[in-house]
């Protein structure tokens, strides 16, 4: 019997890898941007193009599957998920398709359809004009602004009051969001919720807790999240209610709750596997492996493993610094040195620049640890997250740091696109 063919939307070696390890026939369409050559080893083709070319991603996955059909279209990249779901439509295989990648890529028609549905209602409206951003402030309280498509906080600005309304509008102006939303700002209890589903039924893998500081770029996770049993279970039934909303049916899915004094709200949700390392805080926590699980789906005769926990808790620190030139890291090996401390990660080196903290990818490194509960593992990730030291200097007004910060920058930067069918119409 022939391996399962699957076509993988990006991806990296390590987690082509857990394709090939079990035993599926792994053909990969990656931007050449992101190429990794370790990846070679683990597929039995490689189409280095850009995903998000739709027409020309649709034909050659056509021209791929009528040679040698697919079983499944996956993809664990974000910039990748609609593009996974037109294909799963397109050449009419199992998974989720277009009509659900699409609810959930979109912000906005996310949170209209939940708001239809009753689901922990929260104000929305499209940003317009500097007036109607002001007046729905006043009526709010409060409120966040954030690109209707997009991840890793890119684009998120919040508004206390309705004195910042304007100071927001002139950022929304010079950062170039022009299509976007303003909803209340949620408080409460910051988590995620880790699931994976199997025709249609969830099952709830982790409760992740969050840190943004007072921010919206994520600090901190710990799994379980240090919630009451109580709180884990309606988080979890409302998640699960979410993704019946959405329509999910198959894969891993990443939704953001807040816990408010009115019961959970969705900040956002994707069909993946959270970022930020989170598969491994789940898999060290709780045994389970969500990016190979996704790939298992594809197997003949899968079904959802038995989930048990591995009795204890691990949690990420992440690392930043003042902007500007490094000129010094010290306290590496001091953090390595700690008991329990399974990985540091660093991301700059002297000589690099540090951008002020506005997106994900302006984070400087990570810290990785395990402890035999979720408070121990938060207090020891600090610990060793207080013993590094990033050193910066001022730069000029030349440099990088200082160059204005666009949303078309930072895209051009990652080689990405918001909305690929957009792009595609406008070709």
């Amino acid at each position: 019997m022939s391996a399962p063919r699957v076509l993988v939307l990006g991806g990296k070696a390590g987690i082509l890898r857990k394709a090939a390890d079990l035993g599926l026939d792994v053909v990969n369409i990656q931007k050449p941007s992101a190429f990794d050559p370790a990846a070679v080893a683990y597929c039995t083709q490689i189409h280095l193009m850009d995903y998000q070319d739709i027409p020309a991603v649709t034909a050659l996955a056509e021209a791929l599957h009528a040679t040698s059909p697919f079983s499944r279209v996956l993809t664990q990249t974000e910039a990748a998920q609609v593009v996974a779901g037109h294909l799963t439509t397109h050449l009419g295989l199992p998974g989720n398709g277009d009509e659900i990648t699409r609810a959930l890529h979109d912000k906005r028609a996310l949170r209209e359809l939940l708001n239809a549905r009753g689901l922990g209602p929260v104000a929305v409206e499209r940003g317009t004009d500097r007036s109607a951003l002001r007046d729905f402030v006043r009526r709010h309280g409060a409120a966040v602004v954030k690109p209707t498509m997009g991840s890793g906080s890119l684009g998120v600005r919040l508004i206390h009051s309705a004195e910042e309304a304007d100071a927001a509008w002139d950022w929304l102006e010079s950062f170039g969001l022009k299509d976007f939303m303003v909803e209340e700002l949620l408080t409460g209890t910051e988590l995620s919720v880790e699931t994976f589903s199997c025709a249609g039924d969830h099952t709830v893998l982790a409760v992740t807790g969050k840190d943004t500081g007072a921010g919206v770029v994520e600090l901190g996770h710990v799994v379980p999240a240090r919630i009451s049993p109580e709180q884990a279970d309606t988080v979890a039934e409302f998640t699960c209610q979410v993704l019946d909303a959405v329509g999910l049916v198959d894969g891993t899915a990443h939704t953001e709750i807040m816990l408010t004094g009115q019961g959970p709200r969705v900040i956002e949700s994707h069909a993946r596997r959270g970022g930020d390392r989170i598969n491994d805080l789940v898999e060290i926590a709780c045994g389970v492996d969500m990016e190979q699980l996704a790939y298992r789906q594809a197997l003949p005769g899968f079904r959802v493993p038995g989930i048990s926990g591995a009795g204890c808790a691990a949690a990420i620190r992440f690392l930043t610094a003042e902007p500007g030139r490094v000129v010094a890291v010290e306290g590496i090996e001091e953090a390595r040195s700690l008991d329990g401390v399974l990985d540091v990660r660093i991301q700059v080196e002297p000589g690099d620049t540090v951008r002020p903290l506005h997106w994900s990818e302006d984070r400087c490194g990570q810290i990785l640890v395990r402890a035999e509960d979720s408070e121990r593992a938060e207090a020891l990730a600090r610990r060793a997250a207080g013993l590094i030291t990033i050193r910066t200097v001022p730069q000029g007004q030349d440099a990088a740091v200082d160059e204005p910060l666009t949303l078309g920058r930072l895209l051009t930067e990652v080689d990405e696109v918001l909305d690929p069918f957009a792009a595609a119409h406008a070709h």
